[in-house]
């Protein structure tokens, strides 16, 4: 018996690119192609992911690549104009599509220059435009070295629900589900000393930034604040602390998403941070590939 490529990645919880690219690299035992499809044994193992060895040893590297970079700095203004330019309109584009925005990539750069698409909803540009706003938001908060807080929180909420005004900026009053997630948030009562609490651990943790923002990520949608928007806030707020670290933002891609959703429930049943924080670090490690590349032509 013999699944799909998407099966595979919703299985193994990586994108179906990965798993085109282990069954070329020939690391699936008993794949067949069939003219440009793969089918795959539905016993078929997930092959270890050799890109690197541990989480461990990818911050190591991490940390000296982040150290070359901070002997380039500071950047000019166009060095740092060109690393966030492209950036910004891939990181819009994924985050919102995260979460069911409907824009391609193209439609989402088209609406940032102030077009209006055809057919698409209003909500939908809406969503790009405000995200863009908090993105710029929190560039000016990094470069105040504002510390995280509540306040700095329900700001940057206030732009990312643009289109519910209501909303913006303020904690839930009503009990909510995440469909499909192994984990209930917390009841409204909650919230705020939940919040409380995050803060001050984080604020207290002397671990390495990369997996103390995964443990803070998972447990801030956990307790899951607002009605709407605290995936897009989420993400943001960790770009947030990553860049005041001196570590380039990171984009969780459309196309990992299942990847990305199955390490909050690897948390969440299995106490495990490691899949969140194997992912992170991935994604910084790339952006720290892509900065220095830059920087060297």
């Amino acid at each position: 018996m013999y699944i799909s490529v998407k099966q595979a990645a919703e299985k193994w919880g990586i994108s179906d690119r990965r798993v085109r690219i282990l069954c070329s690299e020939g690391k699936i035992s008993g794949v067949i192609r069939e003219g440009r499809s793969w089918r795959i044994p539905a016993e078929a193992e997930k092959p270890e992911d050799g890109r690197y060895k541990s989480a461990e040893n990818l911050l190591e590297s991490i940390d000296r690549k982040k150290t070359e970079l901070d002997s380039r700095r500071p950047l000019t203004e166009g060095e740092a104009e060109r690393l966030t330019e492209e950036f910004v309109v891939e990181y819009t584009y994924n985050s919102n599509a995260i979460e069911g925005n409907t824009l391609t990539l193209r439609e989402t750069d088209m609406v940032l220059r102030g077009l209006t698409i055809d057919q698409k909803p209003l909500k939908d540009h809406m969503e790009a435009v405000g995200h863009k706003e908090a993105f710029d938001l929190v560039r000016d908060l990094v470069k105040e070295q504002t510390p995280l807080s509540e306040s700095v929180i329900k700001q940057i909420h206030y732009l990312v629900l643009a289109d519910k005004r209501e909303d913006r900026g303020v904690y839930r009053k009503v009990p909510v589900r995440i469909m499909g997630a192994k984990h209930n948030p917390v009841q409204p009562y909650l919230i705020q000393p939940k919040m409380e609490q995050l803060l001050e651990a984080y604020r207290n943790s002397i671990e390495h930034i990369i997996p103390r923002l995964a443990r803070f990520h998972i447990e801030f949608e956990g307790i899951h604040p607002f009605i709407d928007g605290n995936g897009r806030t989420g993400r943001l707020l960790v770009n947030l602390e990553l860049m005041k670290a001196g570590y380039p933002p990171i984009d969780i891609k459309f196309t990992d998403r299942i990847a990305y959703y199955n390490a909050f429930d690897e948390s969440h049943v299995k106490h495990n941070w490691g899949a969140m924080e194997k992912l992170f670090a991935g994604y910084v490690n790339t952006r720290l590939d892509s900065y220095l590349a830059m920087l060297e032509e």
